[in-house]
C-alpha cells in the first residue's frame, strides 16, 4: 500500500470515501474549502444538541429522565460533575459546568466517529486538539485573572520564596518565566496527548488491515494473514473504543485541574 494512501487514514481531507468505492468531494463555500473533519465536528455538534437539549427540558421541568440511554448520559454527567470538575477546580466549579459536560462528549464523539467505515476522527489532527488547548489555556487565563485580578494572577505564577531581596531579584524573574513556560508546556502536552493517541491507534489500524489487501494476490499467504490480522483488528477496535472514552476524560479532567490551578495557585 502507497505511504500516501495508508496516511489518509488519519488525515484531513476534501472528500469522504466510502466502502463500495462510493466517493464524495465537499464543496468550496465562499473561497473556503470543506474538510472532512469540519463536516465531522459539525455532525458531532449536531448529534450533541440532538441529545442533550431534550435531556435538558425534562431537567429544568422537573420530569424525571427515562430510558437507559438517558439515563446513561446522566450517569456520566453527574460523574463529570461529582468526581471531576469539584474536586478539580473547586469553590464555584458548578459554573464551568457547561465548558466541562460540552468538552468531555466533544471529544468522546470525535473520538468514536473515528470507528465508522469511511469517516475519521478529528482528534487525530494536531489543529482541531490545538485549538481545544489554546480554548483550555484561555479559560485558564481569564479565570484566573478574574479570581486575582490581570497582573495579580501572573504575579502569583511565582511561589512565594523568604529569601533576600537581591536574591529575589535574580530568582523571581528566572521562575516567572519557567512558570509561564511551563504553563505553555502543559497544554502544549494536552493537545499533543489527544493527538498522538488518537493518530497512532488509527494508523495501527490502517496498517494491519494493509496486511490483507498487500496478500490478496496470494490466496495461501492471504489466508494464513488475513485471519489474525482481522482477529488483531477487532482486539484494537474495542482498545480503541476504550481509548476513546479514556481521552476524552484525561482531557476534560487536566482542563479541570488547569482551571482550578489558576484560581489556587501554589
Amino acid at each position: 500500500m502507497d505511504p500516501n494512501e495508508l496516511g489518509s487514514h488519519v488525515a484531513d481531507g476534501t472528500s469522504f470515501h466510502f466502502i463500495g468505492g462510493t466517493h464524495f468531494d465537499l464543496p468550496v463555500i465562499c473561497g473556503l474549502q470543506i474538510t472532512k473533519f469540519m463536516v465531522l465536528e459539525l455532525l458531532v455538534a449536531v448529534l450533541m444538541l440532538l441529545l442533550f437539549i431534550p435531556l435538558a427540558m425534562k431537567v429544568k421541568k422537573g420530569v424525571p429522565v427515562h430510558g437507559r440511554f438517558s439515563n446513561l448520559l446522566e450517569v456520566f454527567l453527574v460523574f463529570l460533575r461529582d468526581d471531576v470538575a469539584r474536586p478539580a477546580i473547586g469553590h464555584g466549579a458548578d459554573k464551568f459546568l457547561p465548558l466541562i459536560w460540552t468538552t468531555f462528549f466533544f471529544v468522546l464523539f470525535m473520538n468514536l466517529f473515528g470507528m465508522i467505515p469511511g469517516g475519521g476522527s478529528p482528534t487525530a489532527s494536531l489543529s482541531v486538539t490545538g485549538c481545544m488547548a489554546i480554548i483550555a489555556f484561555g479559560v485558564l487565563v481569564f479565570n484566573g485573572s478574574r479570581k486575582l485580578g490581570p497582573v495579580n494572577f501572573w504575579l502569583k505564577q511565582v511561589p512565594h520564596m523568604d529569601v533576600p531581596a537581591a536574591m529575589g531579584i535574580i530568582l523571581k524573574p528566572m521562575l516567572f518565566l519557567i512558570e509561564v513556560f511551563g504553563l505553555l508546556v502543559k497544554h502544549f502536552v494536552l493537545a499533543v496527548r489527544l493527538f498522538a493517541n488518537m493518530f497512532a491507534g488509527h494508523l495501527v489500524l490502517a496498517v494491519f488491515t494493509s496486511f490483507i489487501g498487500a496478500t490478496a494476490a496470494y490466496f495461501g499467504i492471504w489466508l494464513l494473514v488475513s485471519v489474525p490480522s482481522m482477529l488483531v483488528i477487532i482486539a484494537i477496535d474495542f482498545l480503541e473504543i476504550f481509548v476513546a472514552f479514556l481521552q476524552a476524560y484525561i482531557f476534560t479532567f487536566l482542563m479541570s485541574l488547569f482551571i482550578g490551578m489558576a484560581a489556587h495557585p501554589h
